[in-house]
């Protein structure tokens, strides 16, 4: 055979091997793509801090039932208000209660109303129980200092849903336990109530609670507790 037949040959059985290879790899890469195969776990993560405000401190992460501290400020210094805080339970989905929406109507000597969200939302109702561990009577309220929060969506309560929920604030005092929005003495504790609208659609993932009288301060926001919501109440 001459020199230039074994040179053809040699790169007829070179470019025979690389087509083998190519299909191989081929092969091996189509079966670790199928469906069923591993995902990185990156990417079914998701940010722990989601629904805090951007650049905010978490000064922890409590669940539902676990109890936290705010303690905020006051022109007391060497006496701030204390609260240890619990998130009993978030309902959505709900009307709102109507024992309390009774109560209001006979307190105001007007007929039970029903109302209603705005189109598209629905009402979330956010029990509490707020108990006084600092040093002098306290007040807190949940205006301007908590979200009730979809991923990285924050809502906070429009003047309408306060109002509702200072008429769940009301009925509960008439009941003989006063919440904090009434002021709370060192050692006592009542419950309180906040109410939020969000989409239809949506269920709420975590609550905010800013330790201090407003989400953000003059230095951006504030310090705070991400509340994890493992059950949001709704069937």
């Amino acid at each position: 055979m001459s020199s230039r037949a074994s040179t053809s040959a040699a790169l007829g059985a070179a470019s025979a091997l690389l087509m083998v290879t190519a299909c191989a790899a081929a092969t091996s890469s189509g079966t670790t793509s199928s469906p069923g195969s591993a995902v990185p776990a990156a990417v079914t993560t998701t940010d722990p801090d989601a629904g805090a405000p951007p650049g905010a401190e978490v000064l922890g992460r409590p669940a539902v039932g676990e109890p936290f501290k705010l303690t905020i400020g006051s022109s007391d210094e060497a006496r701030p208000d204390e609260s240890e805080i619990t998130v009993e339970d978030v309902t959505c989905g709900e009307p709102l209660d109507p024992k309390v929406l009774a109560h209001t109507a006979d307190s105001m000597g007007e007929p039970t109303q029903n109302p209603t969200p705005e189109s598209g939302k629905q009402f979330c109702v956010v029990a509490m129980e707020v108990l006084n561990v600092g040093k002098s009577e306290a007040n807190w309220f949940v205006d301007d200092t908590v979200t009730l929060n979809v991923d990285d969506t924050a809502y906070s309560q429009s003047q309408t849903d306060a109002a509702y929920a200072g008429e769940y604030a009301d009925y509960w005092s008439d009941q003989g336990e006063s919440g904090p929005s009434y002021g709370l003495n060192p050692g006592s504790k009542g419950p309180a109530h906040a109410i939020f609208q969000i989409p239809e659609a949506d269920e709420p993932t975590t609550l905010w609670f800013a330790s201090s009288d407003w989400l953000e301060g003059p230095t951006g926001p504030e310090p705070g507790y991400l509340v994890q919501l493992r059950d949001t109440g709704r069937s």
